[in-house]
């Protein structure tokens, strides 16, 4: 078994104790982003909309800082403050993934980091040929 820590500054940095991503073999496992912009680390300014566009733009960045992208998650979890927003993660998710989707959570919760109104976490199986040599 074959550990990396992927890292990119296109994504939000960690704001504690974890990494941006851990591929073991050709698995990948994406931690939670919520809508940080990363050039600033503070909660993009707008609606839900612009936050869930913003979460998915930051686990995109990290995707393809593995060498992979959206065709390779396997399974996206959803965390809601609110889950009326539910209906605009599907429509906005639309736009960053392709059938067949992956399989995916949706969860209600209390709260989330930084007073955010959503975070998403991800696990990716990059494909024989994006699994880089080592």
């Amino acid at each position: 078994m074959t550990q990396h820590i992927i890292q990119t500054d296109n994504a939000p940095q960690a704001i504690g104790t974890y990494s941006q991503a851990v591929r073991v073999d050709r698995t990948v496992y994406l931690s939670g982003q919520i809508p940080l912009v990363p050039a600033t680390m503070a909660l993009i300014e707008g609606d839900i909309s612009a936050q869930i566009t913003q979460v998915f733009d930051n686990l995109q960045a990290v995707a393809e800082a593995t060498g992979g992208d959206f065709s390779d998650v396997v399974k996206l979890n959803v965390f809601l403050t609110d889950l009326a927003h539910f209906p605009i993660v599907n429509e906005i998710m639309a736009r960053y993934f392709q059938p067949p989707y992956p399989a995916r959570a949706a969860i209600g919760v209390a709260a989330l980091p930084k007073g955010a109104d959503v975070e998403m976490d991800a696990v990716m199986v990059l494909k024989p040929q994006e699994y880089p040599a080592s």
